[in-house]
């Protein structure tokens, strides 16, 4: 899935704009402009896979920003991961059929994960399951309701039914420019075999590099590349060194 680490930039969509949000909190966003001139940026500056999220999706269960979405896929030759409001196997495979690499299943995959197994056996490598954790706890719905499950076991569970990844946001520092958080990546890692995508708090090229030897395959970064922190060059120049 990963053949190199990879820094992946952030697309997330809410109300037709770009937004980040501040702990997965509805109303603490930022907007950064419109969705496929973000997607066209990190392109020109040589981002080789995309993170777009449906934020009004995730919040709602079903996909809102579909128009958007499919303008970026239309106009981005790029690799493509989406997430946000897919709850069904044929939301999922139609999707890929449509020229998605891989979709991202949160709440789908914890309220019924013999999904992951079904859309694998048609896609394989194609599920990316979302583990985005406060506290130490796996949550849901927009990261609005606890599972009970720690991310380790979950991941483990996933794995098993063949999904193809873990991305992993650490919620307690997303959208902060505050640090990253190295312990929970590393057992995440430690755990499972395939690839953990890191998410949450990236604030500096060393945060990125942190990740990397933590053990993640690689690292959706996204209010720190819209508010010049560091651009995807300089990350890239520090990966290659």
């Amino acid at each position: 899935m990963f053949p190199e680490f990879e820094v992946i930039p952030a697309v997330d969509v809410q109300d037709g704009r770009v937004v980040q949000l501040v702990g997965g909190e509805r109303g603490t966003g930022t907007t950064y402009g419109e969705p496929v001139e973000a997607a066209r940026r990190w392109v020109e500056a040589g981002a080789e896979t995309l993170h777009l999220v449906d934020l009004d999706g995730a919040f709602a269960g079903k996909r809102e920003n579909a128009a958007a979405i499919q303008a970026i896929l239309d106009s981005c030759d790029v690799a493509v991961q989406l997430g946000g409001g897919i709850r069904t196997v044929a939301d999922a495979t139609g999707l890929l059929d449509r020229g998605v690499d891989r979709v991202i299943l949160g709440t789908a995959a914890v309220e019924n994960p013999d999904i992951v197994a079904r859309i694998s056996e048609t896609h394989p490598g194609s599920v990316l399951v979302s583990l985005d954790a406060k506290d130490g706890e796996v949550v849901a719905s927009g990261w609005t309701e606890g599972t009970g499950l720690s991310p380790a076991d979950a991941a483990r569970r996933y794995e098993g039914l063949g999904a193809g990844g873990i991305l992993f946001t650490d919620v307690d520092v997303e959208g902060q420019l505050a640090g990253v958080r190295t312990e929970p990546v590393e057992r995440l890692a430690d755990a499972v075999g395939i690839p953990v995508v890191a998410s949450g708090g990236v604030a500096t090229v060393e945060d990125v590099l942190a990740l990397r030897e933590a053990g993640a395959a690689a690292v959706v970064v996204g209010t720190a590349l819209y508010e010049g922190a560091f651009t995807l060059a300089e990350a890239q120049e520090a990966l290659d060194e």
